[in-house]
């Protein structure tokens, strides 16, 4: 067995206000890396003051070996953390025996709670809120099993001080999952509805997808005009926020959606939020209605971290394609971002690496601007295919009217003026094509003079 500690020790008692926290993990075999836990934290608003790992099977009672407890007890005294952050699925109990051998009013805080606490922290519209919601009493609900069954066995109504158990505590929280998912449904099927309002429009509809930190967000504010064009009332809030760039995990919690001006289209470009290693399946279900924005885009865009090491970037190339083939039909086009990070030819070891999880990678920096305008060509070209049409119109009031709404949902090639007619050539997606027919098929012809 095999395990490291590290502590910072300080001189001033924390205040109130102070959210100070050690980090622990525990692996079967190798090193444990504290990371991507670390930056968690931090997004959930603690300092990170100590660190704690170790390599063994894991101990049924306390997660570590009584050893590494003990170890941990002292660093958490040396540091004066108020929480122990576990980048392990700990279980009820092993959670209520590691708290018994910490100082009184010690947090034990496991990898889910602490997604679900900066989920709950970033939930400003009803929907998100609701999915926070709904994954935590999806967290809960197995808790309240196990408790469920303990207390039949032993024939007691508590069981190693977790508190007294309620059987209409089980059906109280199934009873609540089913009304968030009637409402989510409900939410689900008016965002549908706005959606194929977008495409109505003439819009194609562009998903931004990836790994926290990948530069989706700051991608977003390079592709996109300073324009909100999310009429919900329940719109994702800070807008602004969302379009900075933020070296921070899960900067945003839910959807944000834009327009995008290409060479010929308009698109509707959205992000949501991003990705996470190790997630259960229960908290990917409980988000599935933000991941509709995604499974239902006209095409996708699936940022990756090109500073990342290579066997890093291939995991989350896999775990990405898995979630999005898994219900998503449109075309996905890789995104290598923050290639500014790169040194001379890492760029094309990569390429080369990578080639069978992604293989035509568009390489772009967000933060500088490079690549950008082949993104925004490789865009229009991986979008469905438009149709091209020539309608001849009598010149009237009503036929400028048509013409105007071409130009606004379409691409207009040419545009002629002759004999008391005006002829228009233009490309647009096949429903619209279809609209302006059925609209120039109404028009009057124009009266002689």
């Amino acid at each position: 067995m095999t395990g490291s500690t590290q502590g910072t020790a300080t001189d001033t008692e924390p205040t109130a206000a102070e959210k100070r926290a050690v980090v622990a993990k525990r692996v079967e075999s190798g090193s444990a890396d504290l990371t991507e836990i670390s930056q968690l934290a931090a997004a959930a608003g603690y300092d990170v003051v100590g660190e704690l790992t170790q390599t063994r099977t894991e101990d049924a009672a306390f997660m570590f070996g009584k050893g590494k407890v003990a170890e941990l007890r002292d660093l958490v005294r040396r540091t004066d953390a108020t929480a122990v952050i576990v980048d392990n699925d700990v279980g009820p109990y092993q959670t209520f025996n590691i708290g018994g051998e910490l100082p009184e009013g010690v947090e034990v805080i496991d990898r889910f709670t602490l997604i679900l606490e900066i989920f709950g922290q970033r939930a400003n519209t009803r929907k998100a809120q609701l999915q926070v919601e709904l994954a935590e009493l999806r967290y809960e609900l197995p808790r309240a099993e196990a408790k469920a069954s303990l207390a039949k066995r032993d024939e007691r109504p508590g069981f190693m001080g977790l508190g007294e158990y309620d059987e209409s505590v089980e059906r109280d929280i199934k009873r609540q999952i089913s009304e968030i998912r009637d409402e989510l449904e409900s939410i689900a099927e008016k965002e549908e509805a706005r959606r194929e309002q977008r495409r109505d429009s003439g819009f194609d509809l562009v998903a931004l997808a990836g790994y926290t930190n990948a530069g989706k967000s700051t991608l977003m504010r390079r592709l996109a005009a300073e324009i909100d064009v999310d009429e919900n009332a329940e719109r994702h809030p800070d807008l602004d926020t969302t379009a900075e760039s933020q070296d921070m995990l899960f900067t945003t919690l839910g959807t944000t959606t834009r327009r995008a001006e290409m060479e010929k289209r308009d698109v509707l470009l959205t992000d949501t939020v991003g990705f996470i290693a190790d997630l259960p399946h229960w908290l990917v279900e409980s988000f599935e209605s933000t991941l509709d924005s995604v499974y239902r885009a006209d095409l996708v865009l699936l940022v990756v971290d090109a500073s990342e090491p290579v066997e890093e970037m291939r995991e989350k190339l896999v775990t990405s394609h898995d979630t999005l083939y898994e219900r998503n039909e449109a075309p996905i086009v890789t995104v290598f971002n923050k290639v500014d990070r790169l040194a001379p030819g890492e760029l094309a070891d990569k390429r080369a690496a990578l080639s069978g999880v992604a293989p035509d990678p568009i390489a772009v920096s967000a933060k500088t601007g490079a690549g950008v305008a082949e993104l925004r060509d490789r865009v229009e070209a991986e979008l469905p295919d438009w149709e091209r049409e020539r309608l001849v119109l009598p010149l009237s009031d009503d036929a400028m009217s048509l013409v105007s709404w071409v130009h606004d949902h379409g691409h207009v090639e040419a545009e002629t003026y002759a004999d008391d007619q005006v002829t228009l050539d233009f490309e647009a997606k096949p429903s619209i094509v279809a609209r302006a027919r059925s609209k120039a098929a109404g028009l009057a012809p124009a009266e002689s003079t």
